[in-house]
């Protein structure tokens, strides 16, 4: 195996070892909300809208982590650790500050998101007690975010496994055991249902938050930030590098916005034809996206590998990230499109014991066979522009992205209104909701492909 191929598993693996837990925690939210109570579905999408509401806060601070890991690759690269340590500064000091706007705002966000969010009475009551204990988290949250793209810009993939381990381990035990109890024989706890499984995030994230620290203490203090005093602190927020930190992450924002609007809208459609094609499509994208976080691995690690390569001028080595980290993703695709094939229907029987949402699901399973191969493609160039801070580019082929999900379903929907029965039209839309969800993925892939000679080659030969 040559070096290259060393170096991204060396990134990938961990990254894709800790990553294999965090759709088991999304799964364990909705089975445990989907046996607590006979109604099944309306639990489901309780947690399937409360989970909304967190996406549309977080992934609007993915820059967080994203912009953060794309620019220490750059400056380790450089080996100027000064400035690898500035901006995990920069990086925590904003994620603290964005914490406590979002714990100010919490009530008022409520009340402005149900306003254009589709659900029934009992799903929204459900959701929002889901939403009021989590939100209690963002501290934590945020500064997670900030802590994983700082360890991936190290180079360093075992820190942020072990974190993501601490926090997604933590979730499973502590939600099942504050929502169904337990009796250990010395010790009994009877649950507290359904809030139990917010409350489990909430101790989940702090743990991880604690390990993070400890691990940046033990492992990078005597070496990077032994020498850094106040004066280091006041600078970090200063200065032209301050300023691209922002620049980049400005653009970052507008595509973290951009996944919000297609996560809101395949949410609120689905929602749109009531509890059950929600619990179904909320299930399904569970299942769509467990390759996501197998090829996320390669993703991080052409990010780290693109950063360190174009900080380094080494032009061949980018080339060579770029080359390799295609194959491992491409390879990951083609696995999945077979596991998918074969496993759709027992995952399915996992996520839930309600007969109604295992029936309805099973005629979307076909879809799942069509994401991977393009998924993996458009998140491997993600990781690699990430890592060339190449911010603009990334920006305007969401933009692009999310104007065909929504183009493609609200055309597709009209298409088929006049042509089916009324009563099967819901099923149909949900067919349109996946189709749209398809060639957002194929733009951005397309966009990003086309892009890489101008923008990724001429970065590091500038």
């Amino acid at each position: 195996m040559n070096r290259i191929n060393r170096e991204i598993l060396g990134l990938a693996l961990p990254s894709i070892l800790a990553n294999i837990t965090v759709p088991i925690v999304g799964m364990v939210d909705i089975a445990v909300a989907g046996h607590l109570d006979t109604s099944a579905a309306t639990m489901i999408g309780g947690i399937a809208i409360g989970s909304m509401l967190f996406d549309l806060l977080y992934w609007n601070f993915g820059f967080l982590r994203v912009g953060t890991g794309g620019l220490t690759a750059q400056a380790f690269g450089k080996k100027d650790g000064k400035e690898c340590v500035s901006i995990f500064t920069r990086a925590i000091g904003i994620a603290l500050a964005c914490a406590l706007f979002l714990t100010a705002i919490q009530w008022g966000f409520v009340k402005a998101a149900f306003l254009v969010v589709d659900c029934t009475p009992q799903v929204r009551e459900l959701a929002s007690e889901y939403f009021f204990i989590r939100i209690w988290a963002a501290p934590a949250t945020l500064s997670l975010m900030a802590f994983k793209g700082w360890f991936i810009g190290m180079q360093d993939g075992i820190s942020p496994m072990i974190t993501d381990l601490v926090v997604n381990i933590m979730n499973v035990v502590m939600s099942f055991a504050l929502s169904l109890g337990f009796d250990l024989g010395f010790m009994s706890f009877k649950g507290i249902g359904f809030s139990g499984i917010a409350a489990g995030t909430v101790a989940a994230q702090y743990s991880g938050l604690l390990c993070a620290s400890l691990i940046t203490v033990l492992k990078y203090g005597k070496k990077y930030f032994s020498d850094f005093g106040i004066k280091d602190l006041k600078s970090a927020f200063k200065g032209s590098e301050t300023r691209r930190f922002f620049t980049t992450n400005r653009d970052l924002f507008v595509r973290s916005l951009c996944f919000i609007g297609i996560y809101i809208g395949f949410t609120t459609i689905s929602a749109h034809f009531g509890d059950l094609l929600l619990a179904s499509s909320s299930i399904l994208m569970k299942i769509l996206m467990i390759f996501s976080y197998f090829t996320d691995g390669f993703a991080y690690s052409g990010e780290a590998l693109t950063g360190k390569f174009i900080g380094a001028g080494d032009s061949q080595g980018l080339k060579n990230t770029v080359k390799h980290t295609f194959i491992w993703s491409m390879g990951l695709g083609l696995a999945f499109m077979v596991i998918y094939r074969f496993g759709g229907i027992p995952v399915l029987r996992m996520m839930t014991s309600d007969p109604a949402v295992i029936d309805i699901s099973v005629q979307y399973l076909p879809w799942l066979l069509l994401m991977p191969l393009i998924g993996c493609a458009a998140f491997a160039w993600d990781g690699i522009y990430i890592g060339a801070t190449a911010s603009r580019t990334i920006r305007n082929a969401m933009i692009w992205a999310t104007a065909g999900f929504f183009i493609t379903y609200f055309l597709g929907a009209a298409a088929i209104k006049s042509a089916v029965p009324e009563n099967s039209y819901p099923e149909y839309a949900i067919h349109c909701l996946m189709a749209a969800y398809f060639v957002h993925l194929l733009i951005r892939t397309i966009h990003l492909s086309v892009k890489y000679r101008k923008v990724i080659l001429l970065s590091v030969q500038a």
